[in-house]
C-alpha cells in the first residue's frame, strides 16, 4: 500500500512535519512512503507543471496534504499544484483515496483552520474521502491535538522550532491515514 505526503515549505517547518508525517505513515507494515514536495522550479508563470509528481500522486491509495498558512489559506505554491489537478479531478482519477491534512501557521489563531478546510475541500472535490484527527483536543493523555483541530494537524511556531507535541502528532496522523488505508483497501 502507497501513502504520499504531497507538501509545500517555505521556511522549512512544513517539511519538517512532513517528515515526522511519513514516518508515522512508514511504521504501518506494508506501507510504502513518498515525499512529494512542491517546489518553486515546478511553476512557471503561476502555473504547477511536473507531471512526474502527479503520476506518483496517481500510484499512491492515500494522499496527505501539507501547506503553511499563509493570509488564512494554504501558500500560493500550493495553490498552483490543486490548480494544476483539474484534468485528474475532471477524470475522479484521486476518487476513493484516503485524504487527510496538515499545516502550520505563526499565530497562534492565524485561520490555520481556513487552510484545513481549504485542504478538504480540494480532497472532497477529487472524490477523496477524508480522515481528520481522532483525538479531542487537549483530552489525550499524551497531549497530541494541542491546539485542538479534529479536521487536520494544526501546528504554531513563531520561531521555526516545532513543538515536539506537534510533530508526535503529526507522526500520529501518519499512521492513522496508513491503518484507515489498509482497512479500506482491504
Amino acid at each position: 500500500m502507497k501513502v504520499a505526503v504531497v507538501f509545500h515549505s517555505a521556511s522549512g517547518s512544513t517539511k519538517q512535519l512532513a517528515r515526522a508525517v511519513a514516518t508515522g505513515a512508514s511504521a504501518v507494515p506494508d506501507v510504502e512512503v513518498t515525499m512529494a514536495e512542491i517546489v518553486g522550479a515546478d511553476i512557471t508563470e503561476g502555473r504547477f507543471h511536473n507531471t512526474k509528481l502527479l503520476q506518483q500522486l496517481d500510484d499512491a491509495d492515500a494522499l496527505i496534504f501539507g501547506s503553511p498558512t499563509y493570509m488564512g489559506c494554504v501558500s500560493a505554491q500550493f495553490k498552483a499544484f490543486s490548480d494544476a489537478t483539474s484534468e485528474l479531478w475532471a477524470n475522479q482519477s484521486w476518487a476513493n483515496k484516503i485524504a487527510a491534512g496538515f499545516t502550520i501557521g505563526a499565530n497562534l489563531s492565524g485561520d490555520q483552520l481556513n487552510t484545513l478546510q481549504y485542504l478538504q475541500v480540494f480532497a472532497n472535490q477529487h472524490g477523496m474521502l477524508w480522515a481528520g484527527l481522532d483525538i479531542p483536543g487537549n483530552y489525550d493523555p499524551a497531549m497530541r491535538n494541542r491546539l485542538g483541530a479534529q479536521s487536520g494537524l494544526i501546528s504554531h511556531s513563531v520561531d521555526g522550532i516545532l513543538d515536539e507535541t506537534d510533530l508526535f502528532t503529526a507522526r500520529y496522523l501518519g499512521q492513522r491515514v496508513a491503518q484507515i488505508s489498509k482497512k479500506y483497501t482491504a
